[in-house]
């Protein structure tokens, strides 16, 4: 069994330092969002995605992306806790698994920092994430990277995470997806993009993949 994980709204939830950093990145361009814009329904999609939308204009997309970065390379990525459960979840699946990758479309840099930080980066063989130029920002590339890179057995891999981007990306991919309700993707939303499986708690995943 190969696993894949999720960041943002999988294992830590980032909604603080996420929030803040679109609000700053927005301010600097001066660019009002109404009263009633939930600016962490943008935890998940690229980053550029979540901008091109928030903007309105494409040529504000790179200097918005700058902004954003400047406050969560020092302040921002650390503003994020780690979801109750996750830490014995994955220690339990580790004794099990061939291999566990972290697949964030946040860029390898800033994913490597946080698991480092937050104390679990001993559970993963790796980390995979979008490189700052955009490259691998699509979660169907990312996946179809990590496999080929590692030659994983698509069979017997799952790629687990909490928006429909993962659950599109594994079955682009022909890997088995698992969505999770405690992040920021609603169970409507992990159905329609075809989930195999949909977890309300970790305890419940572990006890999925390895029963």
């Amino acid at each position: 069994m190969h696993l894949l994980f999720d960041l943002d709204g999988t294992l830590t939830d980032p909604q603080q330092g996420m929030v803040a950093c679109f609000r700053y990145a927005l301010s600097k361009l001066n660019i009002e969002v109404g009263a009633d814009t939930r600016l962490e329904s943008f935890i998940g999609p690229p980053l550029r995605d979540s901008f091109r939308s928030l903007c309105g204009d494409d040529s504000e997309v790179e200097a918005a992306v700058g902004f954003y970065r400047e406050r969560f390379a020092t302040i921002g990525l650390f503003e994020n806790r780690v979801y109750d459960g996750i830490p014995r979840c994955l220690e339990q699946l580790r004794t099990s698994a061939e291999s566990i990758h972290l697949a964030t479309s946040k860029p390898t840099i800033y994913a490597e920092r946080i698991i480092r930080h937050f104390d679990l980066e001993r559970f993963f063989d790796a980390v995979y994430g979008s490189e700052l130029d955009g490259r691998w920002d699509d979660k169907s590339e990312l996946i179809h990277h990590i496999v080929r890179h590692e030659k994983l057995n698509t069979a017997n891999t799952f790629m687990i995470g909490d928006r429909s981007f993962d659950v599109i990306g594994a079955r682009n991919n022909n890997l088995r997806a698992i969505g999770v309700l405690w992040g920021y993707g609603s169970e409507a939303e992990l159905e329609q993009a075809g989930a195999d499986r949909i977890c309300s708690h970790p305890a419940e995943l572990t006890d999925h993949l390895l029963c």
